[in-house]
């Protein structure tokens, strides 16, 4: 069937999940669309699928999609010979309807007449009552709440006050007597005024155990009214519709034929044009029924309609905009099975429905059945529109097919970083209630839900949501690995707990977080004692135990206060972790890089955790049973080897002495990226850095390890697990995989001495109190070659470079070319050896990492050692390819460039006033 030739290009006047299904409407009819966004819609799904994309405004409504006027002039600017209004917004604006007929453009829906008339719900009910249609007894409309006594002793209680411009709930209050009616109806004119421009509400009967029908019409402007079919929309929060079905369940015959025969009763007279749904009211009690309202424009529902009927409904109301009434007139009713929506919302069911925000780090929606949806994984929801993330519909042959179909849909989808209705949808449907069909507008307000939640009350200084294994693999791109940063404490709390060693729990830094509990949960604190107590609304409040079970009552609040004696960090895990969606192979928050964890960032007020399912066998064990408890201290003995970077090439010996002779003290500028330490100003054995800078701490850029001890300048910075890969600063010593918990639990003000220790550990030794394992055979302090950190030396020759192996920790070496000068040749060199390691599928490699005129390779200290993996490299050198020879992939990528930009000259500002004011590169 041609699509009519007067419609070429549709603005779609909407957002979200139905500017998107129009669109594809439009793509399927070959006709060209045109989005408008705001300012917070400028990566939505809606703006990418367009034709061509307007922008109308800043993110809120009133100043962009409310805004006739720029919508007007965006239609007018592309070229639109017609506006799809959607819902919401303008789409029943008779004001916005006429602006665009005036402007010589179709408007696809009803008349601006038609609008009018049904767009308050008090000449809605007038128009009802002339064609003879039952009516609730109700009142007048009237913005003075001092009217309302008088006017209800008519209606009778209780009744609903209701917005006359209203719709979605708002405005609609439940007064159950004389003594409520008062503060309900200001409440209801407020909402209505704030919401709508209009105060005016009316009174209505209230139907107790209401069932909401709806019947959807389509007219084709001559008076003729089809009837599609009802739904029943009773499943509703705050007077809000959740799910909705058609047929409606258990709706005799006779019910059905009246509800169809009032319908077109209604419209016909007329001349109803387009897509169109009168609503009522059934008692579900007495089988009676009540007309409430006309919504003229598209549904939400209208999903539901189309999977039972086979109708596009967007596609007949474009094709009708353009002239052709044809699908209309040619369709015959013979509905198949049965279909229901869910509407997904960013809202919190459990706080009131709260509308959730943010950004959403997963968004796994089913496959197998229809979704109408705007949201994706990295999405961000903005707070200035409708919580409706998404639509789930599923049809079936029968009404307990689509029940099991969308139960399976509601299993398989998952939406993390905010919070949505999905648990709750899914356990009212699994209700007896639901599965019965005997479902009011009050009953999913009735149902029982208790969510594995916590809810962050307060924050804390530094929390975030941790995990092991760290992130590993993608040192090479700059990604650290993150993960607890005391990892030892770490395992200690799920170990206690019977949890998997990977299950996330939280980190706290210096003060931590009030959480309040949703359901019961089995906790355990490790690490630093904070000061914390648990409020379980009896008037005692007690200190709890440490590196011990036990259980938090939901509905109470625990309280993590500030560090009680030694130690930075605290972590508390509870049985079955924190449910948090893996990034790039962890669960573990990276907050500089933005991912991981919940949102990727550090805990904030209002946030809400879910806890996961416990362990299939879980068994409390105490600490004693499980591994000594770490013992913290302000005076820290850390393990380390020499290297990469030490004496004579760096350091002077006498500097090595003095780096192994001081106590240093701990910065209070520390964090997880590093620990900064004051001590003494190295002598330094040359005068600067040569090619690779002015400093001698300056060196090319080469990878580092976690606990690498990088001298930036004259400071040295103990790297943590959020700290960069890739460097240009040298590093005379590294931390030992199993001292590098220390790094986490070093305050402010604590002293460190460091001890030299071999870089092979006892594994038949169980780690001391301090969580030292006993390691042999540790250098003599004057070893000059461990000073140096230098491995081994391979001589150069006419077709290759010299080549030195570097100690990088006990559990990773540094390959370095040649001489400390920047030469492609060198780069090339590392980059054939970095083919060679991934060709060869080396196991018991974690990470291989590039630098300039460098290769560092990180080992599991298992399968293989930093002894074993020198020598694979060694002979290695003997099948590398002469550079004549090398191929490199390679692509040309076009950037902008701004080489004196104001952002540069305040960045070169800055580092002279704070850094050095003499640096060539200034």
């Amino acid at each position: 069937m041609a699509t009519p030739r007067a419609i070429r290009r549709v603005l779609v006047a909407n957002r979200g999940e139905i500017a998107c299904r129009i669109m594809r409407t439009l793509s399927r009819l070959g006709i060209a669309s045109v989005a408008v966004y705001s300012d917070a819609d400028r990566a939505s799904p809606h703006v990418a699928m367009a034709d061509e994309a307007v922008r109308i405004g800043p993110p809120p409504a009133g100043a962009s999609y409310l805004d006739a006027t720029r919508i007007l002039a965006a239609a007018r600017a592309t070229g639109a010979d017609a506006v799809h209004p959607g819902y919401g917004f303008l789409s029943e604006n008779a004001g916005f309807a006429a602006a665009v007929e005036a402007a010589g453009l179709a408007f696809i829906g009803p008349t601006p007449e038609q609008i009018r008339s049904f767009g308050g719900k008090d000449t809605a009910r007038k128009l009802a009552a002339e064609a003879g249609l039952p009516l609730l007894p109700g009142s007048e409309a009237f913005d003075d709440p001092a009217d309302a006594l008088a006017l209800a002793e008519a209606v009778g209680y209780p009744l609903l006050v209701k917005s006359v411009a209203g719709g979605g709930g708002i405005g609609m209050l439940v007064s159950e007597d004389a003594a409520q009616l008062p503060d309900v109806v200001a409440r209801a004119v407020r909402q209505s005024a704030q919401a709508f421009g209009s105060g005016a509400v009316f009174l209505e009967r209230l139907v107790r155990r209401a069932r909401h029908i709806e019947v959807q019409a389509f007219g084709d402007g001559q008076g003729n009214v089809i009837v599609l079919g009802e739904r029943d929309c009773s499943t509703q929060r705050r007077r809000q519709k959740v799910v909705e079905e058609t047929p409606a369940p258990g709706l005799d015959h006779p019910v059905r034929a009246a509800l169809f025969d009032t319908t077109r009763r209604l419209l016909e007279p007329l001349g109803y044009r387009s897509a169109g749904t009168v609503e009522f009211v059934l008692d579900a009690d007495s089988g009676e029924f009540a007309f409430l309202e006309v919504n003229t424009r598209l549904q939400v529902e209208h999903g539901v309609t189309e999977a039972v009927t086979g109708v596009d409904l967007v596609e007949w109301m474009v094709r009708l905009a353009g002239g052709d009434a044809r699908p209309m007139r040619d369709y015959e009713h013979a509905p198949k099975g049965h279909s229901i929506e869910v509407r997904v919302y960013a809202e919190d069911p459990v706080r009131d429905f709260r509308p959730s925000s943010g950004v959403v780090t997963e968004a796994t929606w089913p496959h197998d059945v229809r979704v109408d949806t705007w949201v994706r994984t990295g999405t961000e929801v903005s707070p200035y529109y409708d919580p409706l993330l998404g639509k789930i519909v599923t049809h079936g042959v029968d009404r307990a097919a689509a029940v099991r179909s969308m139960r399976d849909a509601l299993d398989g989808t998952r939406i993390a970083g905010i919070e949505t209705n999905c648990g709750l949808v899914r356990s009212f449907l699994a209700s007896p209630t639901f599965v019965d069909g005997d479902v009011s507008t009050e009953a999913l307000a009735a149902h029982p839900y208790a969510p594995s939640t916590v809810e962050v009350v307060e924050a804390g200084s530094f929390t975030t949501v941790q995990a092991t294994p760290a992130r590993l693999g993608y040192w090479h791109v700059g990604v650290p690995p993150s993960g607890p940063m005391d990892d030892r404490s770490f395992a200690l709390g799920n170990a206690i707990l019977g949890n998997p060693a990977d299950a996330t729990g939280l980190e706290c830094t210096a003060t931590g977080p009030a959480l309040r509990f949703d359901t019961d949960v089995v906790c355990c604190l490790t690490g630093a004692e904070m000061h914390v107590t648990l409020d379980d609304g009896c008037p005692d409040i007690r200190r709890l135990p440490w590196c011990e079970p036990f259980t938090v009552r939901a509905g109470t609040t625990l309280r993590l206060g500030a560090i009680d004696g030694p130690g930075l960090r605290t972590y508390l895990l509870v049985r079955g972790g924190f449910d948090v969606p893996a990034y790039l192979g962890s669960r573990a928050t990276f907050t500089l890089g933005g991912f991981g964890g919940h949102g990727g960032r550090a805990l904030q007020p209002g946030d809400i955790l879910h806890v996961g399912p416990e362990p299939a066998s879980t068994v409390a064990r105490s600490a004693s049973t499980v591994s000594p408890r770490p013992e913290l201290t302000t005076t820290w003995e850390l393990g380390v080897v020499d290297g990469p970077h030490g004496a004579p090439d760096f350091f002077t010996p006498a500097d090595v002495v003095t780096f192994y002779d001081t106590d240093w003290s701990v910065h209070y500028n520390s964090s997880r990226t590093g620990v900064r330490l004051v001590g003494p100003k190295p002598q330094w054995a040359r005068p600067d850095g040569g090619e690779a800078g002015l400093h001698p701490s300056n060196i090319h850029d080469t990878a580092y390890t976690v606990g690498a001890v990088d001298f930036t300048g004259d400071m040295p910075i103990l790297l943590g697990p959020d700290g960069p890969s890739l460097g240009g600063f040298v590093c005379p010593a590294t931390v030992t995989t199993d001292e590098r918990w220390k790094l986490g639990q070093l305050a402010p003000g604590d002293t460190i001495r460091f001890v030299r220790a071999s870089s092979t550990p006892d594994r038949n030794a169980a780690p001391d109190r301090a969580g030292r394992v006993p390691r042999s055979d540790a250098p003599e302090s004057g070893d000059a070659a461990s000073a140096a950190g230098v491995l081994a030396v391979r001589a150069g020759g006419p077709d290759a470079p010299q080549v030195t192996y570097r100690r990088s920790g006990d559990r990773a070496l540094l390959v370095e070319y040649g001489p400390m000068v920047l030469d492609l040749d060198l780069r090339l060199r590392a980059h054939a050896l970095a083919a060679w390691v991934e060709a060869a599928n080396v196991r018991g490699i974690v990470e291989v990492t590039p630098g300039i005129r460098s290769l560092q390779v990180q080992v599991d200290g298992d399968a293989q050692t930093v002894e074993s993996m020198l020598d694979v490299l060694q002979a290695a050198e003997d099948e590398l390819p002469s550079l004549d020879d090398v191929v490199v992939p390679s692509r040309t990528v076009h950037l902008p460039l701004s080489w004196d930009d104001p952002a540069t000259r305040e960045a070169i500002d800055r580092y002279m006033r704070s850094v050095r004011d003499d640096a060539p590169w200034c």
